[in-house]
């Protein structure tokens, strides 16, 4: 009888084992998917972050270099990532800052010192700009040194990054 005994315990084991294991296989899964599912919306955030910072390093680039000897690409290239407000009235200006920037043969080289993050989501984002431009025309043949504190507003459009508003700040 002793042996029954036994045998009865060894197989309740035996049975709780595969279970346990299963359990524990499960968890595991369940475990390493939610791991995984955060560590993909985190690579997204830090994506759409080096995205919303890159788009607005280049378009204050673009807005503070430019050229009266080829103003027409430099002012399209500004067009080509604004959008709504913002690019209705640089268009607007075009023709007249074409002629201005050509009179006074005006040269801005702009260089961008520092970008951060003011606030971001999946559709909109809000960056303050620093950037540095040397400015060279017919009254300043030498250059002057200028610097610029930027507020951009970009808005995602058709899968890109556009710049929606400039405004000038500090």
């Amino acid at each position: 009888m002793a042996a029954r005994g036994t045998d009865g315990v060894t197989g309740g084991r035996a049975r709780l084992l595969p279970a346990g294991l299963v359990a524990a296989t499960v968890l595991a899964t369940v475990l390493g998917g939610w791991l995984g599912w955060k560590l993909a919306g985190q690579h997204a955030a830090e994506q759409r972050r080096q995205d919303i910072l890159a788009t607005a390093r280049q378009s204050a680039l673009n807005f503070t270099s430019l050229d009266y000897r080829h103003y027409d690409r430099d002012s399209r290239t500004v067009l080509q990532g604004a959008t709504g407000d913002f690019r209705k009235q640089f268009a607007a200006q075009t023709a007249q800052l074409t002629k201005l920037v050509a009179r006074n043969r005006s040269v801005s080289e702009g260089q961008v010192l520092e970008a951060g993050i003011v606030r971001s989501d999946a559709r909109s984002a809000r960056v303050l700009v620093v950037a540095d431009s040397k400015v060279t025309n017919t009254a300043a043949p030498e250059g002057q040194a200028r610097t610029y504190r930027l507020q951009l507003d970009l808005v995602r459009v058709a899968g890109r990054w556009l710049t929606s508003d400039v405004a000038f700040v500090g």
